[in-house]
């Protein structure tokens, strides 16, 4: 069982679930999740960490999918755009999103030693609460906390 961020779980059960909720809210709110968005999604939820558009594209042409540049940043745009994905800055990379809520206000913490990365929600009325006091209005925001994960926490142990 691979690691999803920091907790072992059901691997499979994890991606079934959430390809299964992708879907029925694709089809819920009229969206189109076409074969390669439903790909590059499925991608993404196998790893468990974040991927780069080229290493995307690398994927879906070992599998003999036709795939350009332009096809592969367009689908994450839409699964980005929909709450499916999230752009992790630091990393100019994409992960699936682990929470359901497409409203929610992610936080990365990603792992220097590993590359995993856990998605956690934070409150959006603090920092919203914080950001009118000082008369700001966000448009967009991303909370990447870096560091080390329990396991390589245990590794770097005296």
């Amino acid at each position: 069982m691979p690691n999803e961020g920091f907790h072992r779980h059901d691997h499979s059960t994890c991606v079934e679930t959430a390809l299964a909720s992708a879907e029925a809210r694709c089809a819920e709110e009229r969206l189109r999740l076409t074969p390669v968005r439903r790909r590059i999604l499925e991608i993404l939820l196998e790893e468990h960490r974040a991927l780069g558009a080229y290493d995307i594209l690398d994927r879906l042409r070992a599998e003999g999918m036709a795939a350009q540049p332009p096809v592969a940043y367009r689908a994450l745009e839409f699964l980005v755009g929909n709450g499916f994905a999230h752009r992790i800055e630091r990393r100019s990379a994409y992960i699936a999103c682990t929470e359901q809520d497409p409203d929610h206000a992610p936080m990365f913490l990603i792992c220097r030693s590993c590359d995993s990365i856990a998605e956690s929600s934070i409150k959006r009325t603090d920092l919203a609460r914080e950001a009118k006091h000082a008369g700001f209005v966000i448009e967009h925001q991303v909370l990447e906390a870096e560091g080390l994960c329990p396991a390589c926490t245990d590794t770097a142990a005296p």
